[in-house]
């Protein structure tokens, strides 16, 4: 779940409101204190909370159970009795308070979430009895059989959770959904929408959820809606993530998704926010990472249109964020098909991409210079690139990236700068090809700094993926232009077979005993 990954002291902060009212509650035998219909409003979770905001609590809810759970089976393996029914007892009112807030706060539950819900409180207590048991013998025979009860029932419990969390987290999607679709007021379509948004953050389960659901279906359709305009942009955010996810992807192509983003794109009275964001879209949609795209057919008969108004939103990009949307979506899509490479060099994109990286306040963060160099490196496969990269003093801008390093030292962003350094690495290599090319990259001292990578872990950021590419550019650039290097670093680095040369870079590190 998305609550894991937060501080831990901020974690605890967060759960001692729910801690502590979970020891008030073993006090009070989960019994809630009735009170007079006039006071609803007193309530905790009364109305003035919003739909996201209850969830986000029943979230945490379910995370502490779901933790309590795992740390009740290893405390059982260690025969912990008395320890494994206090946290049975604690368990039992975190469920009981969950399945109370929850209810104050839904609309229209099934009877099947009831049903459930009865289920887990009984076998809640029928839990507690066992354990209780246990802490009150000590005779080792009785212990082992009831163990394997304890574990059957602790399994069952789990079970029973997992399917009502289940119940609950589709029942909502569902209202939220059946705002989206019935509402003609844009305050409450907004709400629903952010409410959604939040839900796709809290993991991919949750976007298969929404999209079985409907979710693709009915935000293209606010997507298709003039009256929704404004909307737009948060609208296709929320596409963005549920389409991370084969179910989305699916919907999406069923809708015809891709003609809608395309129309969107290339609609020069929408906002640049609303163009970004449905960037983000194609981003996603086309990612690498991803091993369901192929049924995305529609895309190839778009694909052109997509391009060119990709490449016109890095041209006009107001910002460093917009930019680096852009420019995701095209190189990605450069992976996606070989023919966005021969579009991309008839619209000038190269000379767009170069022009860009020279203005710090657009091309501003390792990410952006990552996506501009990968698009590069996919062009550079085309014999016309050289010389657009000339032109464009290109040479110059991949010797600048061999050097990239985090300012923040923050593991993304490290990620980031090998990515750089091994993408333009490579795009050497393959533009060296064109003597000009290489005699440009000679004349700006590239051969030195890829030794300097070659031979300096650090130097590459501890990245084999950097030195192989380093290696391949080097052996070219030595193979145009022989006399630029030394004989040890020839003998070493160039003569012998590549395998031979990184084994020999990679045992360079210091070795400490």
């Amino acid at each position: 779940m998305h609550l894991i990954q937060v501080d831990s002291v901020q974690r605890w902060m967060e759960d001692l409101k729910l801690m502590t009212d979970c020891e008030c509650m073993c006090i009070l035998q989960s019994k809630p204190i009735s009170i007079e219909k006039d006071e609803q409003n007193e309530l905790i979770l009364s109305s003035q909370y919003s739909t996201c905001d209850n969830l986000q609590l029943l979230l945490k809810r379910a995370w502490i159970i779901s933790t309590e759970l795992t740390r009740i089976a290893q405390k059982l393996e260690k025969n912990r009795w008395q320890r494994v029914h206090s946290m049975t007892v604690r368990v039992n009112c975190h469920v009981r308070s969950m399945i109370n807030e929850y209810n104050t706060f839904t609309r229209n539950s099934s009877e099947e979430m009831h049903q459930f819900e009865k289920l887990l409180i009984d076998k809640c207590s029928e839990f507690i009895t066992f354990t209780e048991r246990c802490i009150q013998t000590e005779d080792e025979q009785i212990l082992k059989s009831m163990k394997s009860c304890i574990n059957e029932t602790l399994t069952t419990i789990a079970q029973y959770f997992g399917q009502l969390i289940e119940l609950v987290l589709t029942h909502e999607a569902q209202n939220l959904l059946r705002q989206i679709e019935l509402s003609d007021s844009v305050y409450v379509t907004e709400s629903a929408i952010s409410s959604l948004f939040s839900l796709t953050q809290e993991g991919a389960h949750l976007c298969r959820i929404i999209a079985k659901e409907g979710g693709v279906v009915a935000l293209f359709k606010i997507c298709r809606q003039d009256c929704f305009r404004c909307l737009y942009p948060q609208t296709l955010r929320t596409l963005a993530s549920i389409c991370c996810v084969e179910e989305g992807m699916h919907q999406l192509e069923k809708v015809d998704g891709i003609l809608c983003l395309a129309d969107i794109l290339t609609d020069n009275t929408h906002s640049e926010a609303t163009h970004a964001e449905a960037a983000a879209v194609i981003a996603q949609i086309t990612s690498p990472h991803l091993t369901f795209t192929q049924h995305l057919s529609s895309f190839l008969e778009n694909m052109e249109e997509i391009v060119t108004a990709l490449v016109k939103l890095c041209q006009e990009a107001s910002s460093g964020e917009v930019f680096l949307l852009a420019s995701a979506a095209l190189a990605n899509i450069t992976f996606f098909d070989t023919m966005a490479c021969e579009i991309l060099l008839q619209l000038n994109a190269m000379k767009i991409l170069l022009a860009a990286c020279s203005d710090k306040h657009i091309v501003d963060t390792p990410y952006s210079r990552d996506q501009v160099v990968t698009i590069l490196a996919n062009m550079s496969v085309l014999d016309q690139c050289a010389s657009e990269i000339i032109q464009g003093n290109g040479v110059q801008l991949l010797m600048e990236m061999l050097f990239e390093r985090s300012s923040s030292g923050n593991s993304a962003e490290v990620a980031a700068c090998e990515r750089v350094q091994q993408k333009s690495a490579v795009t050497l290599a393959r533009l060296s090809r064109d003597p000009e090319v290489a005699d440009a990259a000679v004349k700006l001292s590239c051969i030195p700094r890829l030794i300097k990578l070659c031979r300096s872990p650090t130097e590459r950021h501890n990245s084999d993926s950097v030195l192989v590419a380093c290696l391949a550019a080097l052996r070219r650039l030595a193979a145009m232009s022989p006399d630029g290097l030394e004989d040890s670093d020839f003998q070493q680095l160039v003569k012998p077979r590549l395998v031979d040369s990184f084994l020999l870079c990679t045992n360079m590190e210091e070795s400490f005993v």
